[in-house]
């Protein structure tokens, strides 16, 4: 590790994933749960970070499933911990996410079950209460979350749940170093999605426009889309699932690639952010719809010289030495 890289901030939310191995011990038999096949790469940054976390501590992956081939009646040995997935779809707005976790809970009362860390957003009161009763019936449920906000709606709704405030298990991945110089001035890395806040539209900048569905053209997505069908069908599913994770390796890659070709980056991704974080890329953070973003600038990444969070005056620092010498490390 380089100078410039020891006793960085990102080193240091990179160590705190280390206590989850309080109830992950080093040498555990785990099922990976939910883990993502779609083409968003943040939430495959995410599976790669639990991936490498998994590999530093010796945790053996027994099972792995998504949801696309989970289904209720799969048999979970009761010397395994359930593991799932990191991110930021707890809640009411992904319904196949959530269900995938509330059956888990449902199912396996016996058994360890523990949430990598997660935002926690819902629109419905009730569907809080549907969860809460669910989740507090089980004995050995640990919870980590990646915000203040989250983990207030987590510690008033699951008492007895054990939770714990962490970072983003993307972390893991620090450092990502890459030779290739930038030849780019400014990405302009927006969502499109449901997230997508309304004065996002109103910026006038100028750079190279992308989010998560354009970086990923319509043939790679159509090889997930094949991949995920291959998943759900008994005969193809070991083969679709090794192929995954080589392919995801790609994706994860491209990304890189398409983030070290520029000097800045603008986004409204949180994995936009943190992977320009992760590649000491200075980077400048909108907020996403309901806040996600700028909860977690605040609480973890607001120390790492490379980032800004979107707001006037942050706008204004732009020249400011915090980002001159961001550079170096790229």
């Amino acid at each position: 590790m380089s100078n410039v890289q020891r006793n960085h901030p990102m080193d240091k939310l990179k160590k705190r994933l280390e206590a989850i191995l309080q109830v992950v011990p080093p040498r555990s038999k785990i099922y990976y749960i939910d883990y993502p096949v779609y083409s968003n790469g943040g939430d495959i940054l995410i599976m790669k970070g639990a991936e490498a976390f998994f590999k530093s501590n010796d945790i053996i992956v027994s099972a792995r499933y998504s949801v696309h081939d989970f289904h209720e009646g799969i048999h979970i040995p009761e010397d395994h911990i359930i593991v799932l997935s990191g991110g930021g779809n707890f809640g009411d707005l992904y319904d196949a996410h959530q269900n995938v976790r509330e059956a888990l809970v449902k199912n396996y009362p016996r058994h360890r079950i523990v949430i990598l860390p997660q935002t926690i957003f819902y629109k419905e009161e009730a569907n809080i209460q549907k969860t809460a009763a669910l989740f507090n019936q089980h004995s050995d449920l640990h919870l980590y979350v990646r915000d203040e906000s989250s983990l207030q709606l987590a510690t008033a709704y699951f008492p007895r749940c054990h939770v714990e405030l962490l970072p983003d298990m993307a972390h893991q991945l620090w450092p990502i170093e890459v030779k290739q110089v930038p030849v780019k001035e400014k990405l302009l890395f927006f969502r499109t999605d449901i997230e997508q806040k309304a004065e996002q539209t109103q910026l006038n900048s100028d750079g190279d426009y992308l989010d998560w569905p354009t970086l990923y053209n319509r043939y790679e997505r159509k090889l997930i889309y094949y991949i995920s069908k291959g998943l759900k069908k008994p005969a193809t599913r070991a083969v679709s699932q090794w192929i995954w994770m080589r392919y995801s390796d790609y994706l994860m890659n491209k990304a890189i690639r398409c983030f070290a070709d520029y000097r800045m980056i603008h986004t409204s991704r949180l994995h936009g952010h943190i992977l320009s974080c992760l590649m000491a890329k200075p980077n400048l953070l909108i907020d996403n719809s309901y806040g996600k973003n700028s909860g977690y600038y605040q609480l973890w990444t607001h120390e790492v010289n490379t980032a800004n969070m979107d707001t006037p005056a942050q706008i204004s620092a732009l020249s400011m030495p915090k980002y001159r010498e961001s550079t170096a490390t790229v």
